[in-house]
């Protein structure tokens, strides 16, 4: 008997089906900004309760060596949309930069290759982007996080809380997808839990500062707890986010059809943190789940970084990357079925900031970086303060500018030398030695440096002899001697900050040009 034509037509379409569910899953990505690994509790967390976070880790893969390679929010997320190391970055490794055109970004790669792409909330930045003419799909005014879908807002319980109503926008982004023809690619980003909070809505919750966990850089007490429980709060409200999407896509049908990532762009937005070159600054939370695909309750201690997600996409749905992409697919080790070290290989990662923040200068310039490279492994921490005679969170005189306001910051900020707990005003904001060693197993909290130990001298020299190596073989101008520019570059921002400076007449874009020519 010869098929009809209605029989040909479903074996298409049901083949089309099962080709967009095996190889060319939805992806559903979502990152909260400013949210600490160690405030999840699939990470240990006891204070903060993030129970759709946990799920996706009992459903997926937790990966416990997830690192961001820059721990401010510009140049975290320039590494996940293009795939590159962010001293390879150009003007996008400094944070609030104005980005170049020359880069491709993933969720318009996809796009090309037949994806329905979208975002809400806080997709790349801060900063300023030129738009792209490289991506022939992608709309001048777009963010390079994918097209917006920011129209709902909602009420909130505190003040602190950005109104934006996330669910509801993937919800209308869901509404304009056609399911039948393509694949979806959605960044969920949520403005939680950035800076400000409303004070003290720790009171207004009844929550008791007794369970809050204080960190070994602080002094334990109330202005300190209080802070911290605030900041809890906004970290629960990020895996709220989580939660309400994962039901948007149950009640699709959706969930065995899509890849769920959940991170964050760096830890809490708190001194010694945020910005900072220490553990919890640059390690976040980092879990997968695909339903069906991946398989369940993994624990992968593998070394991943930000530039390895977008290498890694297009490695599973099999698009060519383009040769800007430097980081490392991380495939086998998210389709594995085995827990803990996967590859022997992916033992340590690199990590590196330049300019954070405006409101620090040297020898005549203004707004200059506070270099520093940093290589990771099971281990240790080894850091390298490339010009230690600056201050790494910024001026003084000009308030510590890569230190988000708060109460913390104050408390600390008005301690005296002759105070008892000044040892953690110069944790935070005091300059820096040009070597620094932590031994993480024993002291997680990066605050005995043992750069100066004899004991330690092998450690740290193999340490730095293969994070040299390693950034020569990245073309890291700061490497090569050519360091320099990343003070140069302009901060998009730069009009705001004349009056920083006191200097109406002061124009950094000018600056550039007059010494690179372009």
């Amino acid at each position: 008997m010869r098929p009809t034509l209605l029989t040909l037509l479903l074996v298409l379409v049901a083949g089309m089906f099962q080709a967009h569910g095996a190889d060319r899953p939805n992806v559903l990505f979502l990152i909260a900004d400013d949210a600490s690994r160690n405030s999840f509790g699939a990470y240990g967390a006891k204070y903060v309760e993030t129970p759709h976070f946990d799920r996706l880790a009992e459903k997926g893969v937790l990966f416990t060596n997830a690192y961001n390679n820059n721990p401010k929010c510009a140049p975290a997320r320039a590494c996940l949309v293009t795939g590159r190391y962010s001293w390879q970055l150009e003007e996008a490794t400094n944070h609030n930069p104005i980005l170049s055109d020359k880069w491709e970004f993933y969720p318009y790669i996809l796009e090309e290759n037949g994806y329905f792409v979208g975002f809400t909330g806080k997709g790349w930045g801060p900063g300023t982007w030129r738009g792209s003419d490289v991506n022939a799909n992608n709309a001048k005014n777009d963010n390079p996080a994918g097209h917006a879908y920011n129209n709902n807002k909602r009420d909130v319980p505190y003040s602190g809380i950005n109104k934006m109503d996330y669910p509801t926008n993937f919800a209308d982004f869901l509404y304009e997808w056609d399911e039948t023809a393509q694949p979806f690619c959605f960044w969920l980003g949520t403005k939680e839990p950035h800076r400000g909070y409303e004070k003290d809505s720790w009171k207004k919750d009844g929550r008791n500062l007794a369970d809050v966990e204080v960190q070994d850089f602080y002094p334990d007490n109330e202005t300190i707890r209080g802070d911290l429980a605030d900041y809890a709060i906004e970290v629960e409200w990020y895996d709220k986010q989580i939660g309400a999407a994962l039901k948007i896509l149950e009640e699709r049908g959706l969930l065995e059809n899509t890849l769920i990532v959940a991170t964050s762009d760096h830890g809490m937005p708190f001194p010694r943190v945020k910005g900072q070159i220490y553990d919890e600054g640059f390690q976040v939370p980092f879990v997968a789940m695909w339903k069906g695909t991946v398989t369940p309750q993994r624990i992968v201690s593998d070394f991943i970084t930000f530039p390895d997600w977008a290498p890694t996409l297009l490695d599973l749905l099999k698009i060519d990357a383009p040769d800007q992409m430097t980081g490392q697919s991380f495939l086998p080790q998210l389709m594995s079925k085995e827990s803990g070290r996967i590859d022997e290989d992916r033992n340590y990662t690199l990590l590196g900031k330049e300019r954070h923040d405006v409101g620090r200068v040297d020898n005549g310039l203004r707004s200059v970086s506070y270099p520093v490279r940093a290589i990771r492994n099971d281990s240790f921490l080894y850091c390298r303060n490339l010009l230690p005679h600056r201050w790494p969170a910024g001026n003084p005189e000009f308030g510590y500018k890569n230190t988000d306001g708060s109460p913390t910051k104050t408390f600390l900020t008005d301690l005296e030398p002759s105070d008892p707990e000044y040892r953690y005003y110069e944790m935070s904001f005091g300059k820096r030695p040009k070597e620094e060693l932590y031994d993480i197993l024993n002291d997680p909290h990066c605050v005995n440096n043992l750069a100066e130990n004899p004991s330690y001298a092998k450690i740290k020299e193999r340490m730095w002899k293969q994070l040299q190596s390693d950034l020569i073989a990245h073309k890291d101008p700061r490497i090569l001697g050519q360091g320099e520019i990343f003070d140069y570059y302009p901060n998009s921002k730069w009009e705001r900050n004349k009056k920083l400076y006191n200097d109406p007449d002061w124009n950094p874009v000018k600056a550039f040009e007059e010494k690179y020519g372009r």
